[in-house]
């Protein structure tokens, strides 16, 4: 080959072209994040979710001491209202719930790493046999988890241990009813998906076992409810420990958010129906 000919091949030559020893050396991509990568991610994760609302519940816990504040006599106001103007304080319901679910979005992203899909990881995909089976699931959890708690909550307000919970503070405009719906159900997939499908996900990640990786969501879920009063937040381990345990043993989210959404929803819209002589008679008015 001639001088002319050789730098007629180089000219066609791909400038980034990378000899093939070259290229056999090269890294292979990392199968996943580090451990201190999912350590940090967890604590971010927590930190713009479930677990700044934990840190602001244990705070308030502690003042209950602190101050001597007398719990039965305190009351916890759910979905507040936000404004005197009744359009402006629907717009304001809409967008705290749809801000609410921002965090869910991120862990969505976050699970669908290297290709995977975050969907079936969380167990919110199947054949229809298996959505059948989840609505099994999901009247059987409401039932045990409900009933119970209905019963802890009339039992430690009349031993003034927790506080009073309104679940409505909204004015009475025809779109309450359905605002207390979609709060229900954004509170049901935010706190099933952070502290039982994302952290026992990843926890396992971290080569946790099982068992921690249930008291941890268990923990959690309890702490953020320390609000209340100790005895309701015991109610939500011993709830968090339940639901952490069927996502463990089934790997399915969808029943555990239908569970929550329906006790929510019982608990949110119930007062605002109920005869007010039930209500008087189980002690919530």
């Amino acid at each position: 080959m001639n001088d002319a000919t050789e730098v007629e091949a180089r000219a066609v030559a791909p400038l980034d072209a990378t000899p093939p020893t070259e290229r056999a050396s090269l890294p292979e991509p990392a199968e996943g994040p580090s451990p201190r990568r999912l350590r940090w991610e967890i604590a971010i994760v927590l930190g713009l979710s479930l677990g700044q609302s934990a840190a602001f519940a244990i705070v308030q816990f502690i003042q209950y001491y602190v101050k001597r504040i007398d719990i039965g006599s305190t009351t916890s106001t759910l979905n507040t209202s936000r404004s005197t103007i009744a359009w402006i304080d629907l717009i304001s319901q809409v967008l705290v719930i749809g801000f609410r679910l921002m965090p869910v979005l991120l862990v969505l992203y976050l699970l669908s790493d290297r290709g995977r899909s975050a969907w079936r990881t969380l167990g919110l995909t199947g054949p229809w046999s298996k959505v059948r089976g989840d609505a099994g699931w999901m009247f059987a959890i409401a039932a045990a988890i409900g009933l119970p708690g209905l019963g802890l909550y009339l039992g430690s307000r009349a031993l003034g241990l927790t506080v009073s919970v309104d679940t409505s503070g909204l004015p009475s405009e025809w779109w309450a009813a359905t605002i207390l719906l979609l709060s229900a159900a954004s509170i049901g997939i935010l706190e099933e998906t952070i502290a039982v499908g994302y952290l026992v996900t990843r926890l396992r990640e971290l080569r946790w076992g099982a068992p921690a990786a249930i008291v941890a969501s268990a923990l959690l879920r309890g702490s953020y409810h320390l609000y209340q009063g100790w005895p309701m937040a015991l109610g939500n381990v011993a709830m968090g420990l339940v639901f952490a345990y069927v996502f463990v043993r089934r790997g399915r989210l969808g029943p555990l958010i239908a569970a929550h959404l329906l006790i929510d929803a019982v608990a949110f819209i119930g007062p605002t129906v109920a005869p007010e002589s039930w209500l008087a008679a189980l002690g919530l008015q």
